[in-house]
């Protein structure tokens, strides 16, 4: 399918749009919209907050208001470029392509189908049967690129993983007597702080409550929202005085369905009993939780982006078991010596097949440190 300049502009324009809602438009996806008709761009909008207007709602008012007086037919014959396939179900706000027919729109072109099962083509038939022309395809890379939680989400059943470490150039997260604070400096400490937000849960284990009682909440100027905060706890250990239960913001803490739950924690905390991860507990006698069922709960909570923050022993399990989508690696110009506590646990590997292999997304310096991100080789077969 053909697309002119003029359409890679607008929809480069939409997606531009869109990325001013990657703090807060959870759980819904990341949505730009822009309205052009005649080579000008009449009207621009997105999604800013679930249960608030739409992208194509608010480009078609951005429209109206420019239009002034022309209101009614501020949009008539126009072009809507959009990230994402317009919605057609009545949820929270009404459906965008009613609201894109009785502004007369002529055609829509939309980066990429949504694949969420109340959509999933049924916007594009709506406009269809409206007699409005629409196409797909254009910048879908860069449109999947805005939400890969929500897509996540919808396409596979869980959210997207994203795991987060800190550690010294001999890849060492704390000293042997687990002292930790603080090994990037303070411009790393706030870049963190932004990919916490962009994550609808920040996920921990128990051994990293009881060993250095994080706060794991949003500490960023101008958001008032908190990610949901999840305890992976097999054994129900979570203190009732850990800092992460007494603070703003809801905690989610999971452990095993076999193992005792105290009353006392359902008091200040949800509580989510799950199934032991079997082959574990063959091996060690202890286990984990499950942490394929963890996620699977956690999308049911329409959770789109799993920020983890955990410890090695967590990471690695991750890790091990495919369930990592991204690694956010902060790497610190220090050494912490040999007997430093490592950032990941992944056993003994007898052959280097078994290495998990990554590729290398980005590399950027943020203040004296060095962010890396990676993407694991398994997620790309």
């Amino acid at each position: 399918m053909s697309f002119s300049a003029f359409d890679h502009r607008c929809m480069a324009e939409a997606i531009t749009l869109a990325r001013r809602g990657l703090f807060t438009t959870m759980p819904n996806p990341r949505v730009g919209c822009v309205l052009a008709r005649n080579g000008e761009i009449l009207g621009r909008g997105w999604h800013e907050r679930a249960g608030e207007a739409h992208a194509e709602l608010r480009a078609i008012n951005d429209a109206r208001g420019r239009a002034g007086n022309k209101a009614g037919d501020a949009v008539r014959g126009a072009c809507a470029y959009v990230t994402l396939e317009p919605c057609s179900h009545q949820g929270r706000t009404g459906p965008c392509t009613q609201a894109l027919v009785q502004a007369g729109v002529a055609e829509v072109i939309v980066a990429m189908k949504d694949p969420n099962p109340t959509v999933d083509g049924a916007g594009i038939a709506a406009l269809e049967a409206a007699g409005i022309v629409c196409r797909s395809g254009l910048m879908e890379a860069a449109a999947r690129a805005l939400n890969p939680g929500f897509l996540s989400r919808m396409e596979r059943g869980r959210p997207w993983v994203r795991v987060k470490l800190a550690q010294s150039l001999d890849g060492r997260t704390a000293l042997a007597n687990g002292k930790s604070q603080w090994i990037t400096g303070k411009a790393a400490r706030h870049d963190v702080q932004r990919w916490r937000a962009r994550a609808d849960a920040i996920l921990t284990g128990i051994g990293t409550v009881l060993a250095d009682d994080p706060s794991l909440n949003l500490r960023l100027e101008g958001l008032d929202r908190q990610p949901l905060r999840v305890i992976a706890d097999s054994r129900w250990r979570t203190p009732m005085d850990a800092r992460i239960l007494n603070l703003e913001g809801s905690v989610l803490v999971a452990g095993r369905d076999d193992m005792p739950l105290p009353e006392t924690l359902h008091e200040v905390a949800e509580c989510l009993p799950l199934p032991a991860e079997l082959h574990v507990v063959r091996q060690t006698g202890h286990g984990h939780v499950s942490l394929v069922a963890l996620l699977e709960a956690l999308a049911a909570r329409e959770v789109n982006q799993v920020h983890v923050e955990a410890g090695a022993t967590l990471c690695g399990a991750l890790l091990r078991e495919q369930l990592v989508d991204e690694l956010l690696l902060y790497q610190a110009p220090t050494l912490l010596g040999e007997a430093g506590r490592p950032s990941i646990v992944l056993g003994t590997l007898e052959n280097m097949q078994d290495r998990p292999l990554l590729t290398l997304l980005e590399r950027v310096s943020v203040g004296e440190d060095l962010r890396m991100r990676f993407r694991p080789q398994y997620c790309e077969d």
